[in-house]
């Protein structure tokens, strides 16, 4: 009687945690996300164009501050793909199911 709560709870928890897995926002808000970062660039774009001179250092520096902003927000996302992984999580799931063997 003492195996079959905890083994429930171990099925629904995996069902909970591939459904998150597989669910993500809608394509709109990646949409919007691309399109918030283009208005942003033509805003500031503008803004430098009444200058007489571009400071070079903004101007890379909007532009690496709008990439890894994009970035991050898709890698969290997509955590198998990108640079932030959960590989650590699942080695602990491996090593839980090894030991149930």
């Amino acid at each position: 009687m003492l195996l079959l709560p905890a083994l429930n709870a171990m099925i629904d928890i995996t069902t909970t945690r591939t459904m998150s897995a597989q669910m993500h926002p809608p394509l709109i808000i990646f949409v919007m996300l691309a399109v918030l970062a283009l208005a942003g660039a033509m805003l500031v774009g503008f803004s430098m164009a009444g200058g007489k001179s571009r400071s070079w250092l903004h101007i890379v520096g909007f532009a690496a501050v709008m990439a890894a902003s994009v970035y991050v927000i898709l890698d969290i996302e997509y955590p198998r793909f990108g640079l932030i992984r959960v590989d650590a999580i699942d080695q602990v799931l491996v090593e839980l199911r090894q030991s149930m063997e």
